[in-house]
């Protein structure tokens, strides 16, 4: 077996398991966003954390269906040794490249700005949605329980809040030892530390993990386009 030979085996190979994961993937993405209900039943009894992405089911949908297109033209352009196939491969994978190192750029930019872009987010939220909008109360609660923590920097972010006023004056049951009413006096006493930096540290935790996995993912990107162009270069010349 030649070397391009074996090389197109791997490219054939290779872009099957993608078409055939971007099929699976677009098939649940279907199955989600079709018949939510179903998919609950069936994958909440294994995770209730399950239903929390029930939401994605259009991402899933949009990512499934560019691997499928992707393991076509890889497989399909190595099978029947297609320069127009190899060529089209190779520009997506390409541009799908150049958008996810622009996306990094960007978020490397931005992560210097983390704390900023937190605390400008999360202030204004703690004082004027906790305690009214559901989804904002709901969330910061889970945080505070799960983190033992209260609001952003401390008790007082929620001085003055839409909660604080409607609520007698009192601090949310996080903020105080005790699960009972948080006075000012108990929260004092009680001095729970602020969310931030746990959540500064989470955030920068999940993004080293999400970094590894870009690297990882642009590492085969090149090799799926150096493979792509060295076939489509040699389908005239081949051994």
């Amino acid at each position: 077996m030649g070397c391009f030979t074996f090389i197109r085996v791997l490219m054939v190979l290779f872009n099957l398991i993608i078409f055939l994961g971007g099929a699976v993937l677009l098939a649940m993405g279907i199955w989600v966003s079709v018949d939510g209900t179903s998919f609950l039943k069936v994958m909440g009894s294994i995770s209730p954390q399950v239903t929390q992405f029930v939401n994605v089911g259009y991402f899933c949908i949009a990512i499934g269906a560019v691997l499928v297109l992707l393991g076509f033209l890889g497989c399909c352009g190595a099978k029947k040794e297609s320069k127009c196939l190899l060529i089209m491969f190779f520009t997506i994978v390409l541009i799908i490249f150049i958008a996810e190192v622009a996306a990094a750029v960007v978020a490397l930019v931005y992560s210097s700005f983390a704390d900023s872009l937190l605390k400008a987010w999360a202030g204004p939220a703690l004082q004027t949605q906790y305690g009214k909008d559901k989804d904002v109360t709901q969330i910061w609660n889970t945080t505070m329980q799960e983190l033992k923590c209260c609001g952003l920097d401390g008790y007082g972010d929620f001085n003055n809040s839409v909660y604080y006023n409607t609520n007698g004056n009192k601090y949310p049951p996080y903020c105080c030892n005790q699960n009972s009413v948080c006075t000012l006096d108990q929260a004092k006493s009680s001095n729970i530390e602020g969310c931030f930096p746990q959540l500064l540290i989470t955030i920068k935790k999940y993004a080293n993990i999400v970094g590894g996995i870009a690297a990882g993912i642009c590492a085969l990107e090149l090799a799926a386009m150096v493979v792509s162009m060295y076939l489509y270069c040699h389908i005239d010349n081949k051994e």
